[in-house]
């Protein structure tokens, strides 16, 4: 089985040519200066993207179909990473990219749930397609026809023989008897990171400290945010909190989160947790314009134990999940400033959303 440097020097390489690729705080900048979602996307033509855009006309490339064709870039270099990464090591990849996979099976399922809402005109596949993330050949889920189906539970029966069946069965009678996706969608997401940790923590040597510290802290930041969301929005109890997290990852431990969910004060744990995040009882004043600054904070967290990995030994798993964190951090920027020129936002509105900063 290929290690160390003999099973690392061509995917690094590889790797570290598409780091160099990714945009540059002067590149959002100057993107970020078009006036209007066609000039923007007139000027990501001149970018790596380019290629994906310059296959379709000027009256296709709507904001929704541009946002689609940059997702393919993304699961290029998914793709690209999966063939070249040492064998012992694809699992994990794998399992990291089915995130996109899951949130095409949450989007398929709540599209059926409201689909009486939509134009009768329109197909509801045609309606749907266009919001998934292109996961081609590695997908597991039937989307098409779980989505003619038109009904959830018609849907669900069709996710027999793939990886979601023993979680979907789980959470199937819930689902029915509260005629709501929330405790399916808790399942679905408790699983995912369940066995991408599983996977982690399989490595050995380098590998495991590598992946157990950057997947470590994209996990901290989603069960921090599910725990503080969970407590705030949907008024769970104590135990359900509990329930519905993590007992496990890098920095945010079992008890910080039991600690949150009895009724500690969240701006002091997060401060115990993260010294960095100065003045998070901020974030608290205001929970719907605080929490997504929250967020916010947190995935700089995740972007800084990224960018740390391309530093020193060249020879480990760190290197291809940073970049592929980073390039998905990027398409989320993209998709922001795509929707901000469409919604004619402010730059300062907006500005401050972006994870590669770039000055007001």
């Amino acid at each position: 089985m290929a290690s160390g440097v003999s099973g690392y020097a061509a995917i690094s390489t590889r790797v570290r040519a598409m780091y160099a690729d990714l945009l540059s705080p002067q590149d959002m900048v100057k993107l970020s200066d078009a006036p209007d979602v066609a000039s923007l996307i007139a000027a990501l033509k001149s970018t790596p993207y380019g290629k994906y855009l310059a296959g379709l006309k000027d009256n296709e490339l709507t904001p929704r179909r541009a946002i689609l064709q940059i997702k393919h870039k993304l699961a290029d270099s998914y793709s690209s990473v999966v063939q070249q990464a040492p064998e012992q090591t694809r699992p994990l990849i794998r399992q990291l990219y089915r995130y996109f996979e899951l949130g095409n099976l949450k989007a398929v399922l709540r599209s059926i749930q409201t689909v009486s809402a939509w134009n009768a005109d329109t197909p509801a596949w045609d309606r749907v397609r266009e919001v998934l993330f292109p996961f081609g050949v590695y997908t597991s889920i039937p989307a098409q026809a779980m989505v003619e189906t038109g009904n959830v539970a018609s849907a669900i029966d069709l996710l027999r023989g793939t990886p979601y069946e023993g979680t979907i069965s789980f959470a199937a009678r819930r689902v029915s008897a509260e005629q709501s996706l929330f405790p399916l969608e808790v399942a679905l997401d408790l699983e995912y990171w369940r066995k991408l940790w599983a996977e982690a923590r399989k490595l050995s040597g380098k590998d495991r400290e590598m992946a157990v510290k950057i997947i470590g802290s994209l996990l901290d930041m989603n069960n921090l945010m599910w725990v503080i969301r969970y407590k705030i929005y949907h008024k769970l109890s104590e135990e359900e909190l509990i329930n519905y997290t993590l007992p496990f990852g890098y920095r945010v431990r079992d008890e910080d989160v039991r600690a949150i969910a009895a009724g500690s004060d969240i701006a002091t744990v997060i401060s115990r947790i993260y010294p960095n995040i100065t003045n998070a009882s901020s974030f608290f004043e205001d929970p719907q314009s605080g929490l997504p600054k929250l967020e916010h904070a947190l995935k700089l967290q995740v972007m800084k134990q990224c960018t740390a990995a391309f530093v020193g030994d060249p020879f480990h798993i760190g290197i291809p999940l940073a970049y592929l964190m980073l390039s998905d951090f990027e398409v989320q920027d993209l998709i922001i400033l795509i929707e901000s020129k469409y919604f004619n936002l402010t730059n300062a509105e907006y500005r401050p959303l972006l994870l590669k900063t770039i000055p007001l």
